[in-house]
Parts: C-alpha cells; structure tokens; sequence
C-alpha cells in the first residue's frame, strides 16, 4: 500500500480508503463477512475509513468503532459525516442552511457521532450534502471552530453532491476545510476543471469517491440488471440511466490491458492524478478488498492509456433520480 498526504492535516493516508455506505442501503451485505473485509483491509495496509450516521442510523459508526478498538496498535483515520437535518440527499438550492445544518444539530449530530465511534476526537468530519450558497453564514462556521476548540473534531469537510463538484469552492475559499469528497473516476472528471486546482492551491485533501460509478464501472452490468427494490440502485439505475451506463461501461472494454481487470484500471486511473489522497471504494468482501488494495502498488497506467480514458469523460447534470 502507498500513502499520500491528506492536504493540510499532513495525515499520511491510503491511496485505498474504505468506503462503508455498503452496511446499508444495498443488498447483498453480509455483517460477518463485512467484518472480516475491514480487518483484511487494515492488515493489507488501508487505513481511512470513510462512514456516516446516514449509513445504517449509526450503525455503520458502530461498526468502525468496533474496528478502531481492534487495531489500537494502529493510526486509523476515522471520516464520518453529518446527516442533514431535512434527511434530504442531495441538498437543493433552494434549501435553507437553517432546515439543513442549523448549529446546535451540527453540534448534537458531532456528539452522536463521537458515542457510536466510541472515540474522544473524530479525525474528519463531514456535512453529508453542501451548498455553496451557505458559505458566508457564520452559523455553522462557529459550530465546527467551537467543536474543533474542544477537541472534538481535528479537521472538517464537504460531502459534495453528485455532478456538482463546483458547489463548494467559496466554501473551500473560507479556509475552514480540510477535506473534500466528489465523485471523481473514468466518466466524472469535471472535478479536474476547477475544484482540483482549488484544493491544489489551499492544501485540501480530496477523498475521491464513486471510483466505479455505482458498479457500472465494473464491467458486470448489462442492460437487463434489476436490483431489489429495498435497495437505492433500483431507484438510481432507472432505464434513462442503466441503458446509457452500459454503452459507455461497455465502450471501455476494448482499451483494459491483458491481465487487468475493469475494476482495477478505474481505480489505477483515479491514482494516476496526484491531486487525489485517497479514493474509496465500498468493499463487502475480502476478495474484493484484495483486489482494491492491490491497485496501491505505485504502477501507473500507460501514458497512452492515460490519454485514452480521458476522451471517455462524461459530464452529467443531476436530474430528479440521481439522487
């Protein structure tokens, strides 16, 4: 395993985070099984751990408490993120930084977080949605200083909603981020245009997350894949969105060198970009954890593959089931 600095905090991070919304909102999870994946992964060297009290209503936080309590030899950093309030994903323009992260909720939510984690101190705290318009109210601004003073929280940072990586740059400019999440892999690399640059320029770490698009960047989809209905891609990959999912999955087939597969060249891509600390893929299996781990090896892609994958960006606008 690699590691990189995470911005400003000077953290030394795996270039394989772990990301953890998998305990909850998909099918096909299996505790035990989840559990021996996060154990295998820290033995392989990955140490951030990305969660949410929305992943599972805290059960997720438990669970990387459980975790940090059975590596007490080891610096794991622990992310997690504030719910907003409204329990809306993603945040709107036109709601209001009162019905969303009023303070004294940034506060209770902080605290709620500290007793799943069983942790005095979070390392990175996140808001679970953002708008920028919000960046100028000194609400939540004296909430998070108040808790970092107390030793609550060590750094903060900006959950940003899906296609919308310029949604958070006058915050960034308030200098009270240390982190920021954004969806960043083959098809979504608008982040490039002006967020990376930014964060580049304010030493803010970037967690890139959705390495595989939500599975598509997986290679195993086909226009014929349903997902249960209590699971939140039945609702995500929608026809207008699996059929167009497929043909450009589908497209970079052709470009995946011999002996690698689909998945490991999404990942090789994002970690060929140095603006990246860290990227987290959900990991429900040891073997999938393997997988993902080894991709940290300090290989990069042919330059001329490189060139290839960029001419598969993909730009999107969110749309009412992109959630």
């Amino acid at each position: 395993m690699n590691y990189r600095t995470f911005g400003r905090t000077g953290w030394q991070v795996s270039e394989i985070g772990y990301g953890m919304w998998g305990l909850a909102g998909w099918t096909g999870s299996d505790k035990a099984e989840v559990l021996r994946a996060l154990q295998r992964s820290v033995e392989l060297g990955c140490n951030f751990f990305d969660t949410a009290w929305g992943y599972g209503e805290g059960v997720s936080e438990q669970i990387l408490g459980q975790l940090l309590r059975d590596n007490t030899d080891k610096r794991l950093y622990a992310a997690t993120k504030i719910p907003p309030k409204n329990r809306k994903w993603p945040s709107k323009p036109d709601f209001s930084l009162d019905d969303v992260f009023p303070a004294d909720y940034i506060v209770e939510y902080t605290e709620k977080s500290l007793q799943n984690l069983n942790v005095d101190t979070i390392d990175l705290m996140q808001f679970h949605v953002w708008e920028d318009a919000w960046a100028n109210r000194d609400e939540w601004k004296r909430a998070i200083e108040d808790l970092t003073k107390q030793g609550k929280v060590r750094a903060w940072g900006l959950s940003v909603n899906r296609w919308e990586p310029d949604n958070c740059l006058d915050t960034i400019r308030t200098g009270l981020i240390d982190g920021i999440q954004v969806i960043y892999n083959i098809f979504d690399q608008n982040p490039e245009d002006n967020l990376f640059p930014l964060c580049r320029d304010m030493n803010v770490g970037v967690i890139a997350r959705v390495p595989f698009d939500e599975g598509t960047l997986t290679g195993t989809m086909t226009k014929e894949t349903t997902f249960p209905a209590n699971d939140w891609r039945s609702t995500y990959f929608v026809p207008e969105n699996l059929n167009s999912s497929v043909d450009h999955a589908d497209a970079l087939k052709p470009l995946i060198p011999a002996g690698m597969t689909m998945p490991e060249m999404a990942l090789r891509f994002i970690l060929a970009n140095p603006d990246v600390a860290t990227t987290i893929p959900g990991m429900r299996q040891i073997r999938n954890v393997e997988a993902n781990c080894a991709a940290s090896d300090g290989k990069l892609l042919d330059p001329s593959l490189l060139d290839e994958l960029k001419k598969h960006r993909w730009d999107r606008t969110p749309t009412e089931w992109s959630q």
